[in-house]
């Protein structure tokens, strides 16, 4: 198991950073979002990375998870898109996103999810309680008369693990554990002008290994050496089916989820409909606060 640096911990945010803006750039009216996610996860292994997870573009009322399936059919026109992309190098994390609006109506949204963020990179130090982050992204979302989904929220990041503790959250929770040198975290703010609670919907294509356990049938053994590759990272059904026949992959996928094999992360929707945006950026925490995706 590698033993990232802090400057590896930069790299994966340098890469994450250029790999966001990429798709910033290419998530155009016309634009497929098979082809679009893929260029992504190519992005990350031409630059001697991986992804941390598949690359997701959920858009309208979904708040995160919604990550291309093998046949996917969406093409870009007037969705609201929140880009969430993830670079893993030598163990390290960098995770960010941000959110294109391409029917021009939502830009009130988007800006509530950055000055979000902004505001949370304004009080993010040494010795800051959790819930100082949570109440200055849930003032700076209101003041646009929006609102912070509250049920989501930023988390820690460690050596090949994208979700890990500190759960940081999107309003004031109550929780005042204090930020401590040589943590690593994302900070994640969405906007909504819906419930602000999200729920899990379908279809589901992104999944993790979770428990190793001996496995009967040979196909299943044989999608489970293939899933054992991503190191522990969250993994998509189109990175199987491109290796192996997408029937086999579907008959793995479900007995592996029936035997606590995997689990699965289904996309998250807004309760009432309610359009979102996100923006994120991934912050090393060290004497000096060092933002590892923001690009200078």
């Amino acid at each position: 198991m590698e033993n990232p640096t802090l400057e590896d911990w930069k790299k994966a945010g340098k890469i994450a950073a250029e790999t966001l803006a990429l798709g910033k750039s290419l998530v155009k009216k016309g634009a497929t979002m098979l082809e679009v996610s893929n260029k992504l996860d190519k992005f990350i292994y031409d630059n001697k990375a991986i992804p941390a997870f598949p690359s997701q573009i959920s858009c309208n009322e979904i708040a995160a998870h919604y990550c291309a399936h093998p046949k996917d059919e969406i093409i870009f026109d007037d969705q609201l898109c929140c880009i969430d992309v993830g670079v893993c190098y030598n163990g390290a994390i960098g995770d960010n996103a941000d959110t294109i609006d391409l029917s021009g109506k939502y830009s009130d949204i988007v800006k509530a999810a950055q000055d979000g963020l902004k505001a949370a990179l304004k009080v993010v130090q040494i010795g800051t309680p959790l819930n100082e982050i949570g109440k200055a992204i849930k003032d700076a979302i209101a003041s646009h008369n929006l609102s912070p989904i509250r049920n989501l929220s930023g988390h820690g990041l460690d050596t090949f693990n994208i979700h890990t503790s500190p759960t940081v959250p999107n309003y004031d929770n109550g929780n005042t554990e204090t930020l401590k040198k040589g943590m690593r975290i994302a900070i994640e703010p969405f906007a909504t002008n819906g419930a602000g609670v999200i729920y899990e919907s379908s279809p589901n294509t992104i999944y993790m290994l979770v428990n190793k356990k001996p496995v009967r049938s040979l196909i299943t053994r044989n999608i489970l050496k293939e899933i054992e590759k991503f190191k522990g990272l969250p993994f998509t059904t189109r990175w199987l089916t491109d290796k192996h026949h997408e029937g086999k992959v579907n008959f793995a996928l479900k007995e592996l989820l029936q035997l606590d094999i995997i689990k699965d992360f289904p996309p998250l929707v807004d309760k009432n409909k309610g359009m979102v945006a996100q923006a994120e950026h991934s912050v090393l925490v060290e004497d000096k606060i060092i933002v590892s995706t923001k690009v200078d």
